[in-house]
């Protein structure tokens, strides 16, 4: 097989993998009125089938990433896809409500290990310029589209089949993507590296899996509860130790200089307000296409498919763009299209329907995502040595789960709160739920709006200067094939 066509279908299979990760970030949103019946979770415990996987997930992607760069990328790819693959058949498999929030948490486990593996070997295959905006390109739109094709595919198979094949669906994903790994993908690692920092390991996985509790328990028992505040303390207490200990040690976990590309700071800025808006938006509008409009789970699934196919398209077209006019005009259409869509959302009513309400938000949030996702992804990796790619990945899509966590948790109190305050006025619940998710979006608006602002002021033109260019494409240093 030519080397070139080897790099192209590596390419395909790390999206395939990456879709079927991100994907499960929300397909059991839609699936959970089924869960809750029968596994029989309370109402209190049900937010766990999300939040488990939430916060296994962002507390370990530093350590994921960190781990491919000095371990070699292909084998711990290779371990990720095991663990995600076992945990998702647990998960399709579970009896109780410990036995499915553990299979959740283990799936969170695998896909922190797998996707800033993936992303460092897509960095260190393509040379940086244009093919590897390509190829970022294609990686962004997987992001983009997997996290609408998750309550997509979430309806479908919970009312086609049942909701345990939302999760028997990756088995077989899995188990191909394992068996061809060592065919397409080649070995790399930082060879420089001598030891593995494991204090700063355990203070950072601690305090990021800690800090996404908080955040997900603000949600619930209030966000200036004892306990919350507790958490909130303890969190910021282990990442100080972390960034203590960091700045001391010869060979760190993560050498903070990466984030004086003023680029690479941009991005994570802009992917964490991205996480916040866009994970909190799908949870609201499948709450009121379900609780509101009546819809049923296919129905709210297929009603996705605008965003879905929109999301696809302007994907391939942000692609394109980064190369001829550079990632910041791209991001600050996405930022501002998202912001459109939000704001386009606000005004949801009780006897709404498809084509008034949704679908025009849909197409623009679509383009939105898609204007997003790609140049996120090529500016996170501005100027980054292929030693350091898993450590930009991982710093990346931390930012990404962590403002997904605090966006389901703060815009969900805001539309909670709000609706209670409506009932406590006398209106009926539909209204009162019409209230509360018009609220939330209106936070989210704004949220977007400042990564519009962000992306103006951070993203910089000059270190980004050579993605304008055709760069001729090198090999990375490996240390097998």
């Amino acid at each position: 097989m030519s080397t070139d066509r080897r790099r192209w279908l590596a390419l395909a299979l790390l999206c395939v993998v990456q879709f079927m990760v991100v994907l499960d970030i929300a397909i059991v949103n839609v699936a959970l009125p089924s869960i809750k019946i029968d596994l029989g979770f309370s109402q209190a415990d049900l937010q766990w089938v999300i939040s488990a996987y939430a916060l296994v997930f962002g507390g370990f992607l530093l350590l994921g990433g960190r781990a491919a760069d000095m371990l070699g990328r292909r084998r711990i790819f290779l371990g990720g896809i095991a663990v995600f693959t076992v945990a998702s058949l647990l998960a399709g498999l579970a009896w109780s409500e410990p036995s499915l929030i553990g299979a959740r948490a283990f799936q969170g486990l695998g896909a922190a290990i797998i996707t800033p593996a993936a992303l460092s070997i897509l960095s260190t295959t393509f040379a940086e310029g244009r093919e590897r905006n390509i190829a970022l390109g294609a990686w962004g739109a997987v992001g983009g589209f997997g996290a609408v094709a998750g309550v997509l595919l979430g309806g479908v198979l919970t009312d086609a089949l049942s909701w345990e094949w939302i999760f028997f669906v990756n088995v077989p994903v899995g188990v191909v993507g394992f068996a061809l790994a060592p065919l397409l993908l080649r070995e790399s690692r930082d060879a420089r590296v001598n030891r593995f920092d494991l204090p700063g390991a355990v203070l950072v996985t601690s305090g990021l899996s800690s800090l996404v509790y908080a955040i997900t328990q603000a949600g619930q028992k209030g966000w200036l509860a004892a306990e919350t505040l507790g958490v909130f303390g303890a969190s910021l207490a282990l990442l100080g130790a972390f960034v203590a200990w960091e700045l001391r040690h010869p060979e760190p976990l993560m050498r903070f200089g990466i984030l004086r590309t003023r680029t690479v700071s941009g991005a994570n800025v802009a992917g964490f307000i991205l996480g916040t808006a866009l994970f909190s938006m799908f949870l609201m509008l499948t709450l009121y296409m379900q609780q509101v409009l009546g819809y049923s789970a296919m129905k709210t699934g297929l009603a996705y498919l605008a965003v879905a196919g929109t999301a696809i398209v302007w994907s391939g077209v942000a692609g394109q763009l980064v190369t001829r006019v550079g990632v910041k005009p791209v991001l600050v259409i996405g930022m501002t299209m998202l912001t459109a869509g939000l704001l386009w959302f606000t005004q949801v009513s009780v006897g709404g329907s498809y084509v008034r309400d949704l679908l025009p938000g849909f197409l623009i949030i679509g383009v939105g995502i898609g204007f997003s996702f790609v140049p996120i992804s090529i500016a996170a990796l501005a100027g980054v040595t292929p030693s350091e790619a898993g450590l930009a990945s991982g710093l990346i899509n931390t930012s990404q789960q962590i403002g997904g966590a605090l966006g389901i948790a703060a815009l969900s109190s805001i539309a909670t709160s709000r609706t209670g305050d409506s009932l406590g006025s006398g209106s009926a619940l539909p209204s009162a739920l019409v209230d509360g998710f018009q609220s939330a979006f209106l936070v989210g608006a704004i949220v977007a709006a400042v990564g519009v602002v962000a992306s103006l002021t951070l993203i910089r033109r000059d270190e980004l200067a050579v993605e304008l260019v055709s760069e001729p494409l090198a090999e990375p240093a490996l240390d097998a094939a």
